[in-house]
């Protein structure tokens, strides 16, 4: 035991992205028989099994990863045993072993729902979904930001697909729209890329960050151009003003368990700011400290306005969800705008939470429009639904925690949030927004459900809505909303843990001593000139 132990261990950082592409390469293999239309008996079931096999024991990877992480040491993978900053490296710190948590926390339930029948509308929904993970997971653990690049796309790639997944016109027009986006968005992350590694001579985070400290001049310009390019960038991934605007009508569009993973995408975003521009762009980087500093502030919290006045404004439940999300990304990134390690840690407590909760209400949102018949998720008086009850239960314990009502989670986080503020020249303006775009979101979330379970219409000739929610899609979104609740007992060492992340976070010299060595080349601090020393040998423990 002790020797598999230290064989996992040795290859921790890239087993989270092993594990979803060999599923994603078995499913393929075992072929798509179904071809779009119904189950095909035991094949179909022998792909759900091997496919919620796979995200289960991913979940309990992740969870046996943050129990590495948590104490402290960096675990760096070198793929072909090459040294940074020459080779492909994959880091595992706390902040990467939090999201991967999130991540498989989000696709255990979201797949559980699919497997009631979603993912027999379309063609290969299982190895795209595991394709997905793997562009999530690897995004979360490289240490290069051209590897970042490319798990971007990986993701991506799998998400053009998934997004249509079922057809209908809504969602190729809507597709359409995100693929254009997106590989807009890839050019220009190129090209902030290209200008990085013009400015620098590397890609490797670590080496970034040591070369930043040294720059003067036009190199410094450069860098700093670079900086607010890629700010656009994974602004336009994260869904902040005035790059949002994709955001609500292609999740609205996108089927109940697909968008209910992409409240993951958003995350990614974010967590390329908090690397790039938090960390890399942060203190100690010299002339280029804080490029994005004066910018991210103020366009998140007015990120969180619109967002809000969109919950305020829509005419669907699941559009409602959708500006839910924007909302909440214009609240976690005015907190990492703060540039603070309090402001941090409590931006990565809130990112918890709003996560598993725009999940679990992109899913209920579907259980209730499926029993108000033509009317959908419209809000308009519609039948009334057949477990009026749970779905009313369900749908406050969602509404409460969206909008910050003690004890739940999401009050906690902006608790968390406001504390983290204090003494901060814009503490009136984010406490204003966070506390006003709280109370709207309320009355949103009020209007709505008054809505959907009050002002209902008679149906004559047909039976009170439709069926009652199956108990797998009712076990979905009871462990999503299960997931915050227990956020709630676990906040003491959910906010250690958050506090402990921002700290080490802060520490660049302990990630440039983890990932480069003691005297690795391209660790000392110098101007690129230009040119590059030879590689050295293979890196041998």
């Amino acid at each position: 035991m002790n020797a598999l132990h230290s064989l996992l261990l040795a290859h921790a950082p890239v087993l989270p992205v092993l594990l979803p592409l060999f599923t994603a390469v078995l499913l393929l293999l075992l072929g798509d028989r179904s071809g779009g239309h119904g189950h095909d008996g035991e094949g179909m079931a022998l792909r759900r099994r091997l496919s919620l096999g796979s995200v289960v024991l991913g979940l309990l990877l992740a969870v046996w990863l943050l129990t590495v992480a948590d104490g402290g040491a960096l675990q760096v993978y070198r793929l072909g045993e090459w040294p940074a900053p020459f080779g492909i490296v994959l880091v595992l710190d706390r902040l990467s072993a939090l999201m991967l948590l999130l991540t498989a926390c989000v696709a255990v339930p979201a797949l559980l729902y699919a497997s009631g029948g979603w993912d027999s509308q379309g063609r290969l929904f299982h190895p795209l979904f595991h394709f997905q993970l793997m562009g999530l997971n690897g995004a979360f653990v490289t240490g290069d930001l051209f590897n970042l690049f490319v798990f971007f796309e990986v993701l991506l790639i799998a998400s053009y697909v998934l997004l249509v997944h079922g057809q209908g016109r809504e969602r190729f027009r809507m597709g359409v729209h995100y693929v254009v986006l997106n590989l807009a968005a890839s050019g220009l992350f190129l090209i902030g890329l290209g200008l990085l590694y013009a400015a620098t001579g590397t890609l490797n985070m670590a080496d970034v960050a040591q070369r930043l400290a040294v720059l003067q001049g036009d190199q410094a310009a450069l860098a700093r151009a670079a900086a607010l390019v890629l700010l656009v960038v994974f602004g336009l991934k994260a869904a902040l003003v005035p790059l949002y605007f994709w955001l609500p009508a292609t999740y609205a569009a996108a089927s109940a368990p697909v968008a209910a993973l992409f409240a993951i995408m958003t995350k990614v975003g974010v967590y390329s700011i908090v690397r790039v521009h938090a960390v890399i762009f942060g203190a100690g980087a010299g002339e280029v400290a804080g490029v994005a500093q004066p910018w991210l502030l103020p366009l998140a919290l007015l990120t969180t306005a619109l967002g809000v006045l969109g919950v305020l404004s829509a005419h669907s439940l699941s559009r409602l969800v959708a500006y839910l999300t924007v909302a909440s990304v214009g609240t976690l990134l005015a907190t990492v705008g703060l540039f603070t390690p309090a402001g941090l840690s409590a931006a990565l407590y809130y990112t918890l939470h709003s996560t598993l909760v725009v999940a679990a209400l992109f899913l209920l949102v579907e259980l209730m429009a499926a029993q108000r018949g033509p009317e959908g998720d419209r809000l308009q008086p519609a039948m009334a639904v057949r477990e009026p009850v749970l779905l009313g239960l369900l749908l406050l314990l969602g509404a409460a925690s969206a909008a910050g009502l003690p004890p739940l989670p999401g009050f906690l986080g902006k608790l968390m949030i406001l504390q983290g503020a204090q003494g901060h020249p814009a503490q009136a303006w984010l406490w204003s927004v966070v506390l006003v775009a709280g109370f709207l979101t309320i009355v949103a979330l009020a209007r709505a459900g008054v809505i959907v379970f009050w002002h209902v219409q008679p149906a004559p000739g047909q039976a009170l809505g439709s069926a009652g929610s199956s108990p797998r899609l009712l076990a979905a979104v009871g462990l999503l909303m299960g997931l915050g609740l227990a956020m709630t007992v676990w906040a003491a060492p959910l906010q250690a843990y958050a506090q402990a992340t921002a700290t080490q976070l802060a520490d660049r010299a302990a990630y440039a001593r983890a990932v480069l060595g003691e005297g690795a080349p391209g660790a000392a601090l110098r101007p690129y000139d230009g040119q590059r020393p030879a590689p050295a040998a293979p890196f041998k423990e």
